[in-house]
């Protein structure tokens, strides 16, 4: 016990007795939980810089976190004594570090455990088809949901419900809510030691619990790294201050509460001559500008939902203000640029047509009420969307693991970390090393989905060869590649662009029009996970189609 060996030596520097003696019944408690600090808390120093045990120790409460077989670990503050002694110590405790409750190593006879991190395409594709019969299967991430992202834009104004595009993970993959020693973690990693097959978790906290955020750790026989990638910002000043992203259903959600605000806003009394107070003309004008910054396929997906719904919707429902609203789609070079050049100039003929003002330009800084282009150019707006692209997260720049090109954890021609055992990386944030000579992949859902694909095969097949366990011998086949089938995109109003051309450069077949719009709908509603939410999915489409979009502003 540490401290234990605490008391030992400072008896022996003392050279005299402890004033408390403190048994090794009294601090077995410490195997319940230890603090992040090495020390626990109820060792005091007296003036004579001996150890004296707190009575008081056994009334404090020291509370289990349990949440599906973790004991969760408090943070607590410790006194400037506490501090003190922590220097003090020899180096035989300082050593030792903190000490995590959570899931150990799994022993002989039981099933190895494989720890996936994220529940996007990758990792709920993996999660899907992982036999469980082999493997038990714990899940880590600040969500407990995937996301149906091609299908995102169109919640944000109605066309869809937010309930539509959210799978539970649970439903993924049963065992997870089934399985005794399968889990769900609402909690994000912070840190791996690849040494001792261990991860370490901060639970998400929101003040619902007595001491949070609480630390816990998990060890792996597998590891399968997929926490996807954040919206790139490129250091651009007031961008995560003022603009909305399109990556999670919380975003959608913010985007449709400040659209119907800004529209009900609007309608509230202008001010005239004669009146010193209300919204003046240009307030108005402002508060309706909607500025999508942008030309990928997000951004011209959701350009293309708002031109449908003000045309649909806002000009019957807010006839007030109708001639107000306006979108503008900024870009710097040109609109979706993967796409074929016939596709791309349709698309920019019909959003144009829709009402979308197409800017080029580079965002310089974003104030709230206005951004500045890097030519001086103010475009005041009441809703901005910021759809650029994706980049490596925080969590991924932390990793003391290779990096491929772009900043992403580098994978071989396996998906496989080459560097450290039993760890593997796939979805939007792992790229190819470059000493495989292979390109890093786009952020798109087919691409994470082939490669969970992939790696749940070879998992299963290596379970089956006995070499499931921590560094165990991997029965290696083929390796991964990826056949590109194609890009998709609408752009309003039964409109739809459909490229299935394998590479930028090659040739296929690229149509555009309602023939299109139909292919993407009814390609999108097979890719639906479950038939519970394509269920949803038809019924909000034939809603919408009969009815018009539900404009209740809720929240």
């Amino acid at each position: 016990m540490a401290l234990a060996r605490i008391a030992r030596n400072n008896l022996r520097r003392s050279g005299g007795g402890v004033g408390s003696y403190v048994s090794e019944k009294e601090i077995s408690y410490e195997r319940a939980y230890t603090p992040k600090c090495s020390l626990p808390s109820f060792v005091n120093s007296e003036a004579n810089g001996k150890f004296s045990y707190i009575p008081g120790i056994k009334e404090q409460k020291y509370i289990n976190f349990s949440i599906r077989g973790i004991a969760g670990t408090p943070r607590y503050q410790f006194s400037s004594n506490t501090e003190r002694i922590m220097d003090e110590s020899d180096s035989e405790v300082e050593n030792e570090g903190p000490r995590y409750a959570g899931l150990e190593a799994t022993k002989p006879g039981e099933k190895p455990r494989v720890v996936v991190l994220g529940t996007g395409w990758a990792a709920c594709r993996f999660l899907k088809g992982l036999d469980t019969r082999i493997y038990d299967v714990v899940c880590i991430s600040p969500r407990n949901h995937m996301v149906f992202t091609p299908l995102l834009a169109s919640t944000c104004v109605g066309t869809l419900e937010f309930r539509s595009v959210a799978e539970p993970v649970s439903q993924i993959q049963d065992a997870l809510a089934k399985n005794p020693n399968s889990y769900f973690y609402l909690a994000s990693c912070t840190g791996i030691d690849t040494d001792k097959h261990e991860i370490y978790c901060e639970s998400v906290h929101n003040g619902g619990l007595p001491h949070e955020p609480y630390q816990f750790k998990v060890a792996y026989d597998k590891l399968v790294i997929a926490s996807g990638a954040e919206p790139l910002t490129f250091g651009i000043k007031g961008v995560k201050e003022h603009a909305f992203f399109l990556r999670e259903v919380n975003h959608a959600q913010e985007i449709r509460k400040r659209l119907l605000l800004n529209l009900m806003l609007s309608e509230n009394p202008a001010e005239h001559v004669s009146i010193t107070t209300g919204i003046s003309e240009e307030e108005k004008k402002r508060i309706l500008h909607c500025v999508v910054i942008g030309g990928g396929p997000t951004g011209v997906e959701f350009s293309g939902e708002l031109s449908d719904f003000i045309m649909s919707d806002v000009r019957e429902r807010y006839s007030h203000v109708k001639d107000y609203v306006h979108v503008t789609l900024i870009e710097a070079n040109e609109i979706l640029s993967s796409f074929d050049v016939s596709l791309r100039q349709y698309a920019l003929k019909h959003l144009t047509k829709s009402g979308v003002h197409f800017m080029r330009g580079v965002v310089k800084e974003v104030h709230s009420k206005k951004l500045v282009l890097s030519d001086g150019t103010d475009v005041p707006y009441g809703l901005l969307v910021w759809s650029t692209g994706v980049g490596p997260s925080q969590f991924v720049k932390s990793l003391n693991l290779p990096k491929s090109p772009g900043g992403r954890i580098g994978v071989d021609e396996y998906l496989r970390v080459p560097s450290v055992e039993d760890v593997f990386a796939l979805g939007d944030c792992a790229g190819f090393l470059e000493q495989t000579g292979r390109p890093v992949l786009p952020a798109l859902a087919q691409v994470a989905e082939r490669e969970g694909k992939y790696l749940v095969e070879l998992f299963n097949k290596i379970g089956k060869q006995n070499g499931a366990k921590a560094f165990s011998a991997i029965p290696f086949g083929d390796p991964f590649v990826y056949k590109h089938l194609g890009s998709m995109a609408s752009v309003g109003r039964y409109k739809a662009l459909v490229d299935l051309r394998q590479s930028k450069d090659a040739k296929g077949l690229s149509v555009a029009g309602f023939v299109s719009w139909f292919v993407w709908r009814s390609a999108y509603l097979t890719r639906v996970i479950s038939w519970r939410n394509r269920f949803y999915v038809a019924v909000n489409w034939a809603t919408t189609l009969f009815f018009g979009r539900d404009n209740s502003r809720i929240g």
